[in-house]
């Protein structure tokens, strides 16, 4: 049975460069802090802890691991492991882990196609591959999908994500937004409204740039912050359920800050498929 409510941890964190190996302490730290919080469901940036380019000889999902049973906590965190398919290029991984720290399952980055900014950059050094895969996956407390930074600027696939029933979908970020900050900021908004979902983001901080984590509802932010730290909010996964199954009506007083029913009433398939030809 699904539950109807679920409170979330974003972790924004001043990236350590030397390695992912330096990271951990202050991953560890980061987890007690959302658990003491009573977070259920905590997710790092882009390739946090690590690593985050070659030799790809660490791995955190031991200590990670342990660290879920021992704060009874769902923990996404981000790495890049060899392509299956090309073993000499690489993929930009989220990992799923449950409060019994068993792997519950992966998210490999889709786009943009490789190897794009991850070669030979100041942080990553990785030659990426794409995948072709959109996972959804099932928790007691509803679906979750995961996207990776820049995907966020690619509606198709958080609303593929949507139908195929995510209601939480994380988007966590690698590095500073720049002059993109306050698109980048709207379309994690924008994202929640047009699916009906739940939206979070947060990022790797390498200086003094303004961070951004965030919580979105299909209504309002719910939590948002610029600064390193933990960012906690609580979703309410049944109100979601409702908008998704509510007719739009237009009857004042309206009975949410957004439009019901825009996953099922207003999506005409056959004009689609029309248009994909």
């Amino acid at each position: 049975m699904q539950m109807d409510k679920v409170r979330v941890a974003v972790v924004q964190t001043d990236l350590n460069e030397t390695g992912p190996e330096a990271n951990m302490g202050k991953a560890l730290a980061y987890l007690k802090e959302a658990a003491r919080k009573r977070a259920q469901i905590v997710c790092f940036p882009e390739t946090y802890p690590g690593p985050w380019k070659k030799p790809l000889d660490f791995s955190p999902q031991e200590e990670l691991a342990r660290a879920a049973r021992e704060n009874n906590i769902y923990i996404i965190y981000g790495t890049a492991e060899k392509d299956e398919r090309e073993e000499d290029r690489e993929n930009i991984v989220e990992v799923i882990l449950t409060p019994e720290g068993k792997v519950l399952g992966k998210y490999r980055r889709t786009s943009p196609p490789g190897p794009w900014i991850y070669k030979n950059s100041r942080l990553w050094d990785l030659d990426y591959k794409e995948a072709d895969e959109l996972p959804v996956f099932e928790t007691e407390f509803g679906t979750i999908g995961i996207l990776v930074c820049s995907e966020v600027y690619l509606p198709e696939i958080s609303r593929i994500l949507a139908l195929k029933g995510a209601e939480i979908v994380f988007m966590p970020a690698g590095i500073n937004k720049a002059e993109l900050f306050d698109t980048w900021r709207l379309l994690i908004q924008a994202r929640a409204i047009e699916n009906l979902m739940y939206t979070t983001t947060c990022q790797n901080l390498l200086g003094a740039e303004a961070g951004l984590a965030m919580v979105a509802s299909p209504e309002k932010i719910l939590a948002e912050s610029w600064e390193e730290g933990v960012v906690v909010a609580d979703l309410d996964l049944d109100r979601i359920r409702q908008m998704r199954q509510t007719s739009d009506v237009y009857s004042l007083p309206l009975p949410y800050r957004t439009k019901p029913g825009v996953l099922d009433e207003w999506r005409r398939v056959g004009l689609y498929k029309k248009l994909m030809k």
